[in-house]
C-alpha cells in the first residue's frame, strides 16, 4: 500500500478533506469549530501538509491554524476576512483552545492537533521513512 494511503487511511476518523497540490504533496482541512450568525459564517480550519520523497526517503509535515469569515459583517458591511496562525518552525503541542473573540460569542471546543502529528509520524517511521517537521 501506497504511504499517502495509509497516512490516509490512519486520519479517516477525522473527517477532513484531501487535497493533492502537486505530485506526492498533500494537503489535509479539517474544520475546527464553525459560527453561524445572521448573514455571516467563520470557520477555524486546521491544516496538516504533507509532502512525501521516495527518493530520500522522508516526508516533510507542517501544520496551520486558520480563521475564514465571509458574509454581513456588522462592522463593515459585506466582506472577507482571513487571518491565521502557524507554527512556524517548532511543533505546537496540546489542544488547541482559542479565545471567544475569535467568534464574537464565547465558543469552547477541543481539537488535539498533536495527537494528527504523532500518528502520521508513526506511519511514516514505521514504513522507513523519515519525519521531518518543516515549513515549506
Amino acid at each position: 500500500m501506497p504511504l499517502i494511503d495509509e497516512i490516509k487511511q490512519t486520519l479517516a476518523g477525522y473527517s477532513g478533506t484531501w487535497k493533492e497540490k502537486r505530485k506526492k504533496r498533500y494537503l489535509f482541512s479539517v474544520t475546527v469549530a464553525e459560527r453561524k450568525v445572521f448573514l455571516s459564517i467563520r470557520r477555524l480550519v486546521y491544516t496538516a501538509g504533507f509532502r512525501i520523497s521516495d527518493k530520500k526517503k522522508e516526508v516533510i509535515f507542517h501544520e496551520m491554524l486558520k480563521e475564514t469569515g465571509s458574509g454581513l459583517l456588522a462592522a463593515t458591511g459585506f466582506g472577507f476576512k482571513t487571518e491565521s496562525y502557524n507554527t512556524l518552525s517548532k511543533a505546537r503541542k496540546g489542544i488547541i483552545e482559542e479565545q471567544s473573540r475569535l467568534f464574537g460569542k464565547d465558543y469552547t471546543y477541543r481539537f488535539d492537533y498533536a495527537e494528527i502529528r504523532s500518528k502520521v509520524e508513526n506511519v511514516v517511521t514505521t514504513n522507513g521513512y523519515l519525519f521531518r517537521y518543516k515549513i515549506f
